[in-house]
């Protein structure tokens, strides 16, 4: 690995550089910076990507302070390929939730049917045990395609009329259990979630994701579809990539359901740009998307404080043994992750399973610390 000079000699060289004048094709070094050196972060990715026949990966790291600090696609992969990320949707949705909170067009905390008529199917279930996976609806397990929860997965339809099939259907009573008393992930309570977020705001996901997400932050191919059932894209997708998506989302069958827990697709430098937002405190640039305490409750481990069912926050998955680290994994082999005590976060994408992407986080998560840790020492 290339050593780095020490903070003065690094000041000295770059007065050199600029008493020779601004003719340097951009080579000057950035003193208000560490200098950090990824090398063997990108060895290690390429190395995996060989071990595991992957087409590509792409990868990008962003610090509080500094910004951007790494990007790379690798393989056949580049910077601009969209990718399907399924359940790395999910801290995108509940921070929908906890803007509207924010703007008091509803409290996290309070029952659903304070602020929809349909919220009486569930009259204790509060929009915080949606996205925090403690409602007491069915999940994903034990019963993926859950008969009375199916318009999650279908692109027909409208998410506000999904979310009020799921809420108020009969044909669930004999599986819903008391919220805040089981962890159930995933499943129809994020629909539920999403249409809420549609019902209170008076807008569509779409209108939602633009004016939350996509203007203040200046994403450039972020979006939701419903992906699941479609021609083409059906079949065996629940738990590995599906192929013919092919970083082309014109592809998808326009939708009014937009799958709200996995339905997200995005290139590595908009995912950056959210956990940029989530590391500074809710800030995109000048442009506050969420108030810092809407940020800390997202990743505060509410269900082990609650009712100890499990480690999670409001959309992020918090560490057991570390709760500075939080993530949200899909299950295609996308892996976002906050690491709160270096101010830093990360996001890696295969198109793959959940296996793989768990996989390549293990590898590369140490590497990334420890150049983190080096680069900090020498600044």
């Amino acid at each position: 690995m290339m050593r780095t000079a020490s903070r003065p000699l690094l000041l000295i060289a770059a007065l050199l550089i600029a008493a020779c004048g601004d003719d340097d094709g951009g080579s000057s070094i950035d003193t208000t910076m560490p200098q950090y050196d990824f090398t063997a972060f990108d060895a290690e990715v390429e190395t995996f990507m060989a071990e595991s026949d992957l087409e590509g990966v792409g990868a990008i790291l962003v610090h509080r302070e500094h910004g951007v600090i790494h990007q790379r696609s690798y393989g056949s992969f580049t910077d601009d390929r969209v990718y399907l990320i399924a359940s790395s949707s999910k801290m995108v949705t509940a921070g929908v939730l906890m803007h509207l909170d924010d703007q008091g067009l509803l409290d996290v905390d309070e029952p659903i049917t304070d602020v929809v008529g349909w919220g009486e199917g569930n009259p204790t279930i509060t929009p915080a045990q949606l996205v925090s996976n403690s409602s007491g609806l069915v999940g994903l397990g034990p019963n993926v395609a859950y008969p009375p929860y199916i318009c999650q997965f279908l692109h027909t339809g409208t998410l506000e009329g999904c979310a009020q099939q799921i809420f108020t259907t009969t044909g669930d009573d004999a599986d819903v259990i008391p919220p805040d008393t089981e962890f159930r992930y995933g499943g129809g309570q994020w629909q539920v979630a999403g249409g809420l977020a549609e019902a209170v705001s008076g807008k569509s996901w779409a209108e939602l994701i633009n004016e939350i997400y996509s203007e203040p932050c200046e994403l450039e191919a972020f979006g939701y579809n419903n992906h699941f059932t479609q021609p083409g894209l059906a079949g065996g997708n629940l738990l590995g990539y599906p192929a013919a998506f092919d970083g082309d989302p014109s592809i998808l069958l326009p939708s009014d359901n937009p799958n709200m827990e996995g339905g997200a697709y995005t290139t590595i430098g908009d995912y950056g740009k959210l956990l940029l937002m989530h590391i500074r405190g809710g800030l995109c640039g000048d442009n506050r998307v969420l108030s810092e305490e809407a940020v800390r409750r997202m990743h505060a481990d509410r269900v082990g404080e609650v009712y100890g069912g499990g480690s999670y926050g409001l959309g992020w998955w918090v560490d057991a043994t570390n709760v500075s680290l939080i993530f949200d994994p899909g299950a295609y082999g996308a892996f976002p992750w906050i690491d709160a005590d270096r101010e830093y976060g990360g996001f890696i994408v295969v198109e793959a399973n959940t296996g793989v992407g768990g996989q390549l986080f293990n590898r590369v998560y140490p590497i990334v610390n420890e150049e983190l840790d080096r680069a900090e020492a020498a600044f």
